[in-house]
């Protein structure tokens, strides 16, 4: 079987490039490892993922927008503090002059969306539950073996491989393409709760001696969170009954939102700060966690993945799938994107992990600046609003031709 591009992953970043290349009438496979129902798809967990305005622009222009928005909560506002210190930090939509600085939304919703509407898309073959078990490629194409779940074995050829398989891609590595790993030594323990006050669309990122921990704003009155503690404690406090898991909760954040209750079912992810050594291999592409796996403290991993997919599109719609410099100019493109966000979040989490008496004042002062230095705020604002830099045309919210 012949296409023109096979996409290894299904899961959002994958699904999200496989509805986003619809409009250029290629023939598009994506081989997946999990069965397609939502329930059993690791990317579409009860995790809250928070959607950047280039990646709203992105689902408008695949005309998706308008059912996700129908599930998401908007943020308007963002507040930063540090814990035991005074200062603090906030970002608003109406300063900003936008609706919303993002959108919350349960990956399982976003999933759901997703899956739907690549069942609208002709020319897309979804091979699943599978796996692609080899790889050769060639100056003219590139060759798979897809290993299907009851044993049988396919080949395929395609003009293109995209690798959208996360953080650990098998055709990452299949491709020669190896990948540098920082464990943080900690955990993002994820799930919701209902807090006593409403979040009145505010987003709350608060730095403790273990982590950051994120509060975000959802649906029904609900709040997703997303707490980083010490890998070596992590294991105590997932196994903590529900009134002594939200103990500990409530005094990391504070009562700034009265008394936290109903907390949901709690998941822990060990946090690793990864990057691929390189983009591209003959006749292959990274895209999404393959090609970079940031910690979740500044909520953009997800985003910079969106914006792969865009520029990926944007590169195929202008250049073709056979231009020599087809995946040159796409490296190129994305390096100082993926270079910013991975110091942007790396340098958070090292600077408020630190107990130094001189950086713990440097912190505050730090904040106490952004909010009074004139343009700070609204540079940060842009970069975390995902519209700093070059942007794909699917980022600006315009279809592809």
């Amino acid at each position: 079987m012949k296409y023109d591009i096979i996409i290894a992953g299904g899961g959002m970043i994958g699904s999200s490039l496989a509805l986003a290349l619809a409009p250029l009438a290629l023939r598009v496979a994506v081989v997946e490892a999990v069965p397609r129902a939502a329930a059993l798809q690791p990317s579409f967990d009860d995790r809250s993922t928070a959607l950047s305005r280039s990646s709203q622009r992105l689902y408008e222009a695949l005309d998706l927008w308008g059912e996700v928005a129908a599930a998401a909560t908007p943020v308007r506002r963002i507040h930063v503090s540090d814990q035991g210190r005074f200062g603090f930090a906030h970002i608003d939509a109406a300063e900003q002059g936008v609706e919303a600085l993002g959108y919350v939304v349960i990956n399982r919703v976003l999933g759901a969306t997703l899956q739907r509407a690549l069942d609208r898309i002709s020319g897309l073959e979804i091979i699943c539950p599978a796996h692609i078990s080899s790889v050769h490629t060639g100056p003219q194409q590139a060759s798979v073996t897809v290993q299907q779940a009851d044993g049988a074995q396919r080949e395929l050829a395609a003009r293109l491989l995209v690798a959208a398989d996360g953080a650990q891609s098998s055709l990452r590595s299949m491709a020669g393409i190896g990948a540098r790993e920082t464990r943080y030594q900690q955990q993002a323990i994820v799930g919701n709760l209902l807090p006593e006050k409403s979040l009145e669309n505010c987003a709350y990122e608060r730095f403790t001696s273990q982590g950051p921990l994120a509060l975000l704003p959802l649906a029904d009155g609900r709040a997703g969170f997303v707490w980083n503690v010490a890998e070596r404690d992590a294991g105590r406090i997932l196994a903590l009954d529900d009134q002594a898991f939200l103990a500990e909760l409530q005094a990391a954040f504070g009562n700034r939102l009265g008394m936290f209750s109903r907390v949901g079912a709690r998941t822990g992810y060990a946090l690793v700060l990864s990057k691929a050594t390189r983009l591209t291999a003959t006749r292959t592409v990274l895209v999404g966690n393959a090609a970079h796996g940031l910690h979740p403290v500044a909520a953009q991993g997800f985003n910079l993945g969106l914006r792969d997919v865009a520029a990926l599109c944007d590169c195929i719609a202008d250049f073709g799938l056979d231009h020599p410099e087809l995946l040159r100019h796409y490296a190129a493109w994305r390096k100082s994107d993926q270079s910013k966000l991975v110091g942007l979040t790396d340098g958070l989490v090292r600077l408020f992990a630190s107990s130094s008496g001189p950086v713990r004042a440097a912190r505050g002062l730090g904040m106490l600046g952004f909010d009074l230095v004139p343009g700070v705020r609204s540079l940060f604002a842009r970069h975390t609003m995902g519209l700093a830099g070059r942007l794909p045309r699917l980022s600006r919210g315009v279809p592809l031709p």
